[in-house]
Order: C-alpha cells, then structure tokens, then sequence
C-alpha cells in the first residue's frame, strides 16, 4: 500500500481524496495557495505545505513547487484530481521521473488520449464508433478544407485537438464562414493548449451527452461500470448528471461496455477514465477521453457500490482489481447536481464569505463538499461549492429526493445555482428523461 500521497488539488476532490486515503490508512500531504489555508482537507491532513500565491499557475500548475512539496514530506505518490494538472502528461511524466507514482495512467497514455486526434484514430481502429469527420486534423488548404465541409454537409464543428472542458470547439454553418473559424479556433488552441491542431466533426444537432466508465489495473485487467447521461449543460460545461442513463437498454450498455474495454486494453490503460459519446437516433459517436476521475463519478459510484478513488489508489499501488465485469451489477438511480457560486440567472460568479451552511440528509442524500459556516469563497478558481447526490430504487424516487434536497439546502451570504437546479428538476422534459446537450441553453434562451 501506498504509505503517504501528496494531493494535488483543492476543494471537494482533495477533501474526497484524503477520505479514501484515511480508509487505506494512508498518510496524506495537502498542498494549498496562501488563499486556501483554511480548506477542510488542508485542515486535516496529516500534513500541509504551501505551494505559492493565489493564481492557480503560481500553485496548483506549479509543477516543481508540487513536486518540492512531495520530496521534503517523503511521499510516495500524488494524486491529481480532477482539473489542474490531472490531464498533464508532462507532469505525470515528472512525477515519475522524480521517483513518485503517479496515481493515473502512464504519460504516455494520457499524451495519446489527451490529443483528441490521436484518441479518434486510436478508438476508430478498434471499433469504437466516431463522429464523421475529416480523419485527421485540417490541413492549410482552403479549398480541401472547403471539400470536407460540403461532403459532411453543413452544419460542422471545428475542434481544437489539445481542447477540453467546452473549449476550443466552433459551429459552422456555410461556407462563407468557415475558413474565418478554422482561423480563430487554431489561434485560440494555440493559445489555450499550445497546439493549433484542428480537426472538422460532423455537427449533431440533438445528441445527448453518454459516458462510459472504466477502470483499468497494472495486470491487464479491465471493467467498465456502465454509463452516466450528463446531457444538461450550459455553454459545454456540465450542469447535471444521472446514472444510468435513461432509455439506454441493457444491450447497448453491454456492447459498448465491450468495446470501451476492448479499447483500453489496446491502449494499455491503468487507473480510472472515462470514454465520452454523443448519442443520437440509437447510435453511439466516440468524441474524448477523460484519463482522470470525473466530477459525476458518485453517481457512478452509488449504483455499482465500487469506490472508485480507493480503487484509483489501489491500483497505483499494484494491486489488481478485485472484481471482474459480472461481479458489476447496476442497482437503483442516481442523480448529482453541481452547486456553484454563481448567479442563477447571469452564472456571474458570486464569492464572498458563506455565513450560512447546512448540508441537507435523509434517505439516498449525499453531499461532497468542502465548504462550512464562515468558509470564504476565494475569486480564483472553480466556483463549484458542492455535489448534491441522491439514489433511489428508481428514476423517480431520485429526482423526488433531489427535490427534497435542494429544498433543504442553506447556503446564504452568497449567491447559488441552488434555483437553476430546483427548476429543472420541476421541469417536465427533464423528469420525463433523455434531454439533448442543447435542451438547458433553449430553456435559459441562449440558443
């Protein structure tokens, strides 16, 4: 077992990465900015170091002052989260060449899967199915470029190849306007990713959002978990999540489980990650990678009842994985809202000191946050404050006690989406299930 890892994040993942450790009796280290001294995971932890300023490319993005931290507290590993340096094969890459583990997949893997690219090839040639798109990234011709835009037919999508989190992605729609957003999607790449490679994807006009988890050890081992809809969102960035999703069969999730799985034996996958599809008319379009923990991976987590943090610390430490696929049973719903510090109405983000907190409980209710009664909530990073999660034997029974949940939330001296989550829960398209990536944004009138 690993004997102390150094987390390498903030917020409500580095609070759940000390809770898994604590249960495998490991020792933690909190890495943390000045302006997050007082986090509860810092608090806790068995030890804390201070990395840098607030700006998250003076702290959480410094790589030597992280690695620094590791070897003056005799770590083993460092585990990334989500976010930050999570999907850095440069740092994984770092970390392991400086004598740590690394609780992720190899650098190689995560470069690999990380280039969108690359990631088509790689699942295209394996099976999985993709997107149609221009197989590979665009060139400097214009009038090829033009060529592969009319035998798609409009519209499409130019999408960065090192893009991610809703970034670096454009909609086109004719010809005329084409060439201009090949133009200022490679220069935003080149200066958001530091690689202007584009490609062009066929753009589906009502898909949803479907994502299967896997986890992978060091023996050769892989299972999936089934799959999460996480459809509801807001300018690509993920608002609400369920598992499993509704109106996916048994079938289909067996048979792309199979070639998920199949995919990440090929690519010698380890730890946990996430293969992301675009679903429409029955038919499933592999679009990313995710090699990382994922924000909604509880409500994977209360349908399988398999940890899937401990799993990702048990499998940097050697071990092998203690299930195979039919030990995977899906049992009941699940449901997680993001609770943000942000405007329900502008999503202006609102930090300041939170005079108030109550998390609510009862039946299927779980709360990972990091947040309490006089915690301030600092300008310089994600304002996501907690993840609201509910399970129940059915669709139903979830959202019933999600309502009741949000219901008994109190969060006061700064604003929340807490009533953004409480409409669309009311709502009649969502409780009926299977809504596109596009519902939210037609519901707040911003398409």
């Amino acid at each position: 077992m690993l004997e102390k890892v150094l987390i390498a994040n903030r917020g409500e993942i580095a609070l759940r990465i000390l809770r898994a450790c604590r249960e495998l009796g490991i020792k933690t280290v909190a890495v943390h900015s000045t302006a997050d001294y007082s986090l509860k995971h810092v608090l806790l932890a068995d030890e804390s170091v201070c990395i840098g300023p607030p700006p998250s490319m003076a702290s959480y993005l410094n790589m030597p002052a992280i690695i620094s931290a590791a070897e003056v507290t005799d770590s083993v590993a460092i585990h990334p989260g989500y976010g930050f340096l999570s999907e850095s094969a440069d740092f994984a890459e770092r970390v392991e060449n400086s004598g740590f583990v690394f609780v992720g997949p190899k650098a190689e893997t995560i470069r690999t899967m990380g280039d969108k690219v690359s990631a088509i090839r790689v699942m295209k040639g394996h099976g999985v199915p993709c997107v149609p798109g221009s197989d590979g990234p665009l060139g400097e011709d214009p009038d090829e470029n033009l060529r592969i835009a009319r035998d798609l037919g409009y519209p499409v999508i130019i999408k960065a190849s090192g893009g991610g989190g809703g970034r670096g992605m454009r909609a086109v729609h004719s010809d005329a306007s084409l060439l201009n957003s090949i133009g200022v999607t490679r220069s935003e790449a080149r200066a958001a990713f530091g690689n202007d490679q584009v490609y062009m994807e066929k753009f589906l006009d009502r898909p949803r959002h479907i994502e299967f988890q896997v986890l992978a050890d060091n023996h050769g081992n892989v299972i999936h978990l089934g799959e999460r809809d996480c459809s509801m969102q807001r300018r690509h960035q993920k608002v609400l999540e369920e598992a499993p999703a509704p109106g996916i069969s048994a079938r289909q999730r067996r048979i792309m489980g199979e070639r998920c799985v199949e995919a990440c034996l090929a690519v010698g996958y380890r730890s946990a990650g996430t293969l992301e599809f675009l679903y429409q008319d029955g038919e499933f379009y592999f679009i990313e990678m995710n090699t990382r923990i994922q924000v909604e991976h509880p409500v994977t987590e209360l349908i399988t009842g398999i940890d899937l943090v401990k799993a990702q610390l048990l499998i940097a430490a050697g071990e092998r994985l203690p299930y195979v696929q039919s030990d995977v049973q899906i049992r009941g719903h699940a449901i997680e809202c993001r609770i943000n510090a942000e405007d329900p109405k502008t999503f202006m983000p609102s930090p300041g000191p939170i005079r108030l907190w109550h998390a609510p409980g009862g039946p299927g209710v779980r709360v990972d946050s990091h947040v309490y009664s006089g915690y301030n909530v600092p300008p310089h990073y994600d304002s996501l404050l907690a993840k609201l999660i509910t399970l129940g034997d059915t669709r139903e029974t979830a959202i019933a006690r999600m309502k009741n949940a949000l219901a008994e939330m109190v969060i006061e001296g700064i604003k929340t989406n807490v009533p953004l989550h409480q409409e669309i829960c009311n709502h009649g398209a969502f409780q009926k299930g299977g809504t596109d990536i596009h519902y939210l944004e037609r519901r707040l009138g911003l398409k």
